[in-house]
């Protein structure tokens, strides 16, 4: 008996990532070095483990309430005011999440219906838009490939013109994946000044905060916080990618919806993590800083060479990304020319199709590796763009 025909028609429209795809794709190349997948290369601080563990030896196997810990959503909300200055109530106004990613399914499930459309920056982090075709509303994509990657408010102001009332959300991504690119405090007023004048949300994933190196991260919630659903999390901040745990800070009447659906997905996040989330926020408040200064090494060095071998970057400025442009002369069909790569001098990096068709033409390369293995990458890329051209 064949059921694949029942499932939600829906499901026929998504697809795994194709990251995820490329990433197994060559990972049995003999030698491969894969600088593929956004995940810190640092493991979690070892103060962090230790809550964990006391956790364990305390009982603390036992669910904790829908919203999560006390102590970890008065952590979180002490955490956001002191690098921020954003204020929200722990008890009404932060949800724990099982990482950013659940922080945005509850939060576009909570919002969308059929019909509905959501404005998305491209290139842009393909995690959005699965969900978003799950709740039969449309993604709409903006092209900022001719400004360097940078959404500008003119750029809202068209979509706006052109979709109108439809328009339910508004997604943003900074610093982004996969660009690296982020915003300065008047270019993040300059798009909420835009944003304010028109009855959306906007959804604001800023799991990448920690990682920004020019200058202090500022989030929109600052300027428009009553239509902000605004992401956090401690995967990137705090190299707690397996721990699962995410935030959702919003105003009280936004939260009491999106934890309902928040409730169906997960019940509620691991009451264990939930303790160790506590350590990191409060006494780790600052453990980015180590990993972010060893990052902006590594973004230099890559960034050198990669222009060195006629590639074209906007030069990143957040996160752990390069996203470069293919010269000229070589193979523009970004999936052919990383799985060419990957097959002849045993190096990974991600096609720029993987973050929509305006990104194609590019690579992605992630930079979270130790300086040996980059050296080696670079290597690598350089000996297979002078033998591509024999």
């Amino acid at each position: 008996m064949d059921l694949t025909k029942r499932f939600n028609k829906q499901v026929d429209k998504i697809a795994v990532s194709m990251i995820r795809q490329f990433d197994e794709q060559v990972s049995d190349i003999r030698g491969i070095i894969k600088l593929t997948l956004g995940e810190p290369d640092f493991n979690t601080p070892d103060h962090v483990k230790t809550a964990a563990h006391d956790a364990i030896k305390n009982n603390f196997s036992h669910y904790s309430g829908m919203a999560g810990l006390t102590d970890v959503r008065e952590a979180a909300t002490f955490f956001i005011k002191e690098k921020y200055n954003l204020s929200y109530k722990p008890t009404s106004e932060v949800l724990v999440t099982v990482g950013a990613t659940e922080a945005i399914s509850a939060s576009l499930l909570s919002i969308l219906e059929p019909g509905d459309k959501v404005l998305l920056p491209a290139p842009i982090y393909p995690g959005y838009e699965p969900v978003i075709t799950l709740a039969q509303a449309e993604p709409i994509y903006i092209d900022t490939t001719s400004n360097q990657f940078v959404l500008t408010p003119e750029m809202i102001e068209a979509a706006m013109v052109e979709h109108g009332n439809q328009v339910k959300a508004i997604i943003l991504n900074y610093p982004s994946n996969p660009t690296g690119v982020t915003y300065d405090r008047q270019e993040v007023k300059a798009i909420a000044d835009v944003l304010k004048n028109y009855p959306i949300f906007v959804i604001s994933d800023e799991i990448y905060s920690e990682l920004t190196y020019d200058e202090q991260h500022v989030s929109i919630a600052e300027f428009i916080p009553d239509q902000t659903i605004l992401i956090n999390g401690l995967s990137k901040s705090h190299a707690m990618t397996g721990w699962r745990i995410g935030f959702i800070f919003g105003p009280e009447q936004l939260i009491t919806e999106i934890i309902k659906v928040h409730q169906y997905l997960v019940t509620a996040a691991s009451t264990i993590s939930q303790k160790a989330a506590v350590r990191a926020l409060i006494e780790g408040m600052d453990d980015a800083a180590v990993m972010k200064k060893e990052y902006r090494k590594r973004r230099d060095f890559v960034y050198e060479q990669m222009t060195s071998f006629g590639f074209e970057v906007a030069r990143p400025n957040g996160a752990f990304y390069i996203f470069a442009k293919i010269p000229n002369g070589y193979e523009q069909d970004s999936m052919k020319f990383c799985v060419d790569l990957a097959q002849k001098q045993a190096i990974a990096i991600i096609p720029g199709v993987a973050f929509g068709k305006e990104a194609e033409g590019y690579v992605r390369i992630s930079y979270a590796a130790d300086f040996d293995t980059l050296r080696e990458a670079m290597d690598r890329i350089g000996n297979y763009m002078i033998s591509a051209l024999d």
